[in-house]
């Protein structure tokens, strides 16, 4: 998203992440990441000091990669960030990843750590997500990546971002994760490529396949008994096996394709399942992730 455009003037090799978004949604925990991955970590520069920052990134012979937290705590100030951002990448290649979750999720999560909302002045929790949200649309439009954290523990979203940023890995191959999901609780936000699969009949509608999940071979085998899943799948794996090769040589190191049935228990768990060991079969490296199955 105009990172490669502007590399003609940056420094080969140093990176810069700029790691932003809600507040309770895994700032913290993702800065934490980055740092054991080898980046210099920095929470909450101001940002009249990025430029300034990137230089010394640019500069330093010890630094090679860098990631720094800007979040709403800059206030108003948060409009000028699209701006600052170009003059940035005219010095170092930079990324924007912004965390995102939903309001639910942050509203448990600051209930559980009981601390109050940065934007709290005697606002409702509530009130104070919405205001941020509002805050946060500028560095959200130009973000790079989105990363919907309302179903990630701790480990899982470090594991996301080690499969993303992890320089060893991405060297080696693209990482790919084979995701299932329910339609009846949103298209998840990260998705990359996103396919229906409630064209197949329906394992719910079946009594002693209602309480089990697509993992359940006795439901994979109802799933695949359909002339049209195997037709689907054929399909799918052809197209995916041709993207791919042009997906990695523009760059892209994680990419998430996301099946999605009516709950994200049966059809949808399946077919990510077959996926990933058809993808796997190909010579990629690939997760399988069930947001909505029970774990």
């Amino acid at each position: 998203m105009g990172v490669n455009e502007q590399q003609s003037t940056t420094e080969p090799g140093k990176e810069l992440v700029i790691l932003t978004g809600m507040s309770g949604s895994g700032k913290a925990s993702a800065l934490k990441a980055f740092e054991d991955l080898g980046y210099y970590a920095v929470d909450n520069l101001p940002l009249e000091l990025m430029t300034q920052f990137a230089e010394i990134v640019r500069e330093s012979r010890d630094i090679k990669r860098a990631a720094l937290v800007i979040d709403v705590r800059e206030g108003i100030r948060l409009e000028e960030f699209p701006a600052n951002l170009k003059k940035i990448r005219t010095v170092l290649a930079t990324k924007v990843l912004f965390l995102e979750a939903s309001d639910d999720a942050l509203v448990r999560r600051f209930s559980e750590t009981r601390r109050p909302h940065p934007m709290g002045r005697g606002d409702t929790v509530v009130q104070s997500i919405e205001e941020e949200r509002k805050r946060l649309d500028p560095i959200r439009n130009v973000a790079d990546i989105v990363l919907e954290t309302t179903k990630f523990n701790v480990h899982e979203l470090r594991a996301h971002i080690n499969a993303q940023f992890d320089q060893e890995a991405s060297e080696q191959n693209l990482t790919i994760a084979s995701m299932s999901f329910g339609f009846k609780n949103g298209v998840p936000t990260d998705a990359d490529l996103v396919f229906d699969v409630r064209f197949l009949p329906n394992p719910h509608f079946i009594e002693e396949f209602r309480p089990l999940t697509g993992k359940d071979p006795k439901v994979a085998k109802y799933v695949r008994s359909f002339p049209q899943t195997e037709e689907f799948l054929e399909k799918t794996t052809e197209m995916l096996t041709f993207l791919l090769p042009f997906y990695i040589k523009e760059g892209k190191s994680y990419l998430t394709v996301a099946f999605g049935c009516t709950g994200g228990q049966h059809r949808s768990v399946m077919i990510a399942e077959e996926m990933q060991r058809r993808l796997g079969d190909a010579g990629y490296r690939v997760k399988v992730t069930h947001r909505d199955m029970p774990r």
